[in-house]
């Protein structure tokens, strides 16, 4: 029985179920959002046809942040004002505002004498597909970053001339879990691929088939898969997900300032230190 769900959570079930789903019905009209907007605290309804069952959803509308990068800094224990400085960039999602949030974190960080970076994708479901190949843009000089192959082949290849990079050179490391998917997997896959990243953590979730979405005689529609992506190494991530290149200890934390922690601290469980993240 749902007494009541934030609407951030239902946002996040619907994802959820759409990386799931093989096959798809659509009904002609779409969730129309903005009804759903309004003050931050306060309620409403949502009737959903489920067959011949009609269901009420109450939801509490919450705050939605545009900005998906939060990022500070890590200053690592070796003492004195000159010790090394990390910056980690967490990237929730890939929104329209994704890759100039990136470019604006990385800028931020660098003035801070930052020399090496974190970028953390775990549990980034993905989002716009220009936006992933923009951010792996910003750190990638050249080379391939997605191939995307039908039955007869490679039929696109999205590449960057360098033209678009930020951060070339700087030590990064990438942290990738079950919930890294669909852009956030063509993102880690480019940037391991082309040697740029050591990617931590777990294999990623395996969302890699592209779909169109077909509309039938009684106007709902059903989702036919018609390619799929490739890593720029030819690897086929659909259900096996990008493979990293080291786990983490199991205590290691989602959270911005627990991260630091662990590598401020050679004591704890879930210590990593310098090398181990950037060494290659």
């Amino acid at each position: 029985m749902i007494s009541s769900l934030p609407l951030f959570l239902f946002q996040f079930a619907l994802i959820r179920l759409s990386l799931r789903l093989e096959l798809r019905v659509y009904r002609k009209q779409p969730l129309y959002l903005p009804r759903l907007g309004g003050p931050e605290g306060s309620g409403v309804e949502l009737t959903v046809l489920r067959g011949s069952e009609t269901r009420k959803l109450p939801l509490i509308r919450e705050k939605v942040s545009l900005n998906p990068v939060k990022s500070r800094i890590c200053k690592l224990p070796t003492g004195g004002d000159d010790a090394p400085q990390i910056g980690y960039i967490k990237l929730s999602t890939f929104n329209q505002n994704a890759s100039g949030a990136v470019r604006e974190a990385i800028e931020t960080l660098r003035k801070n004498n930052v020399k090496a970076f974190v970028l953390d994708l775990r549990d980034n479901s993905g989002g716009l597909f220009p936006e992933g190949v923009e951010i792996a843009k910003i750190w990638l000089d050249k080379g391939v970053i997605v191939y995307i192959c039908d039955s007869r082949g490679v039929r696109d290849i999205y590449d960057t001339d360098g033209s678009s990079v930020v951060a070339a050179s700087e030590p990064l490391a990438v942290l990738v879990n079950k919930g890294t998917a669909s852009a956030s997997e063509i993102l880690a896959g480019a940037l391991k691929d082309n040697k740029r990243a050591q990617l931590f953590g777990e294999p990623t979730y395996g969302k890699g088939k592209i779909q169109s979405v077909f509309q039938l005689s009684d106007g709902s529609g059903v989702a036919v898969t018609v390619a799929r992506y490739e890593t720029p190494g030819h690897n086929d991530i659909d259900k096996v997900g990008v493979i990293p290149d080291h786990p983490l200890p199991a205590s290691f934390p989602k959270d911005d300032e627990s991260f630091c922690n662990c590598l401020q601290n050679p004591a704890a469980a879930c210590h990593l230190d310098r090398v181990e993240l950037f060494s290659k």
